[in-house]
């Protein structure tokens, strides 16, 4: 789909929904989108309509951790398909251009997204809620700077709702970005702690009991406020996190371990969902836990203060960062030992 064509879907959307709320507000909507090209209009307004649900596809990283005990299998409710709202930046259409692509390859995976600029938020939010009313399919929100300001603020505004959201992404939002609403269920920061355009740090709320991940990219002279957004690997990884959400439980632990990630210089990020704790074993050392369950050392040394240089305890817990996968009906996530150690 054209820039043009998604902007305009943008605009379809927010008329739709200021209907009847603010008549000034539709007049300059409708105009502006009188001024549009007939084909890019017609192209917007047949995309609003979802898009068959796509095949689950294989995740390229590290598959789900468990605790060793397991709880009774829990039937897994099939939803459907999720919805995906992209935000745009300032000059979105310019420097943005990350989440039109994005944008474009969850559609080919198969599944309803849409991008938007941040001065609709308002009234995108408005449409977000409606949907949800009507079909019940998770929301993502995902957004670039002042777009990722606006996807916590939606979800701050369904929260005031009762409306869960299933997966915020921030890629480098802005400094003013507020925390994490306790009705997100997984939230991921990708940002850039040294920048003056975005940089911010957002944290969760007190009393939030999601998945939290932040990964600072700041030691990597490579990413910039402008191309942080156009990463490759991380919209693959993206993809394939949308693709099961569907089919994966948020509510699997009932105490999941924020994650907070310095990514080392030259090292690709893996966009794990949380922590989870687990027992030292016997006779092992730090560097065999970290090829037993396919992690990075360093992730390792970062959510463990003080491993490199203290002999481990066995029975000592350890936080080990993992995926949320999706979850066979009736059949209970499998416990991951070092004698069956996780895939990436």
């Amino acid at each position: 789909m054209t820039g043009v064509a998604r902007i305009t879907r943008g605009w379809l959307d927010a008329a739709e929904t200021a209907a009847g709320r603010c008549w000034p507000a539709l007049l300059v909507l409708f105009f502006a989108v009188a001024a549009m090209p007939q084909a890019a209009i017609a192209g917007a307004a047949s995309a609003t309509a979802p898009s068959k649900t796509a095949k689950a596809t294989t995740s390229p990283t590290q598959a789900a951790i468990r605790p060793g005990a397991e709880l009774p299998p829990q039937p897994v409710q099939q939803l459907p398909p999720p919805r995906v709202y992209l935000f745009r930046g300032a000059l979105g259409p310019l420097f943005s251009t990350g989440m039109d692509r994005l944008a474009e390859k969850i559609e080919k995976a198969g599944f309803w997204a849409s991008v938007y600029e941040f001065t609709l938020c308002d009234l995108i939010a408005l449409q977000v809620a409606k949907n949800y009313r009507e079909d019940q399919a998770p929301i993502v929100l995902i957004g670039h700077s002042m777009g990722g300001l606006c996807s916590v603020r939606i979800a701050i505004t369904l929260q005031e709702q009762n409306i869960p959201v299933s997966l915020v992404v921030t890629v480098d939002p802005a400094h003013a970005t507020k925390s994490v609403p306790l009705n997100v269920q997984r939230f991921i920061n990708l940002f850039l702690s040294d920048n003056i355009l975005g940089g911010g740090d957002v944290k969760p709320e007190p009393g939030f009991r999601g998945h939290y991940a932040s990964f600072d990219m700041k030691d990597h002279d490579e990413v910039t406020h402008i191309n942080i957004d156009k990463m490759e690997d991380v919209h693959a990884q993206l993809v394939t996190m949308i693709s099961q959400l569907s089919q994966t439980s948020a509510t699997a632990d009932s105490d999941p371990v924020p994650l907070r990630y310095l990514v080392p210089p030259k090292t690709s990020v893996e966009l794990w969902d949380s922590g989870v704790a687990l027992p030292i074993r016997p006779g092992e050392t730090v560097d065999q836990i970290a090829a037993n369950y396919r992690v990075p050392l360093w992730a390792l040394q970062q959510s463990n203060r003080g491993i490199a240089t203290t002999p481990l305890i066995p029975g000592q817990r350890i936080i080990l960062p993992r995926h949320l996968l999706p979850q066979a009906a009736n059949q209970p996530a499998a416990a991951v030992s070092p004698e069956a150690p996780v895939r990436r």
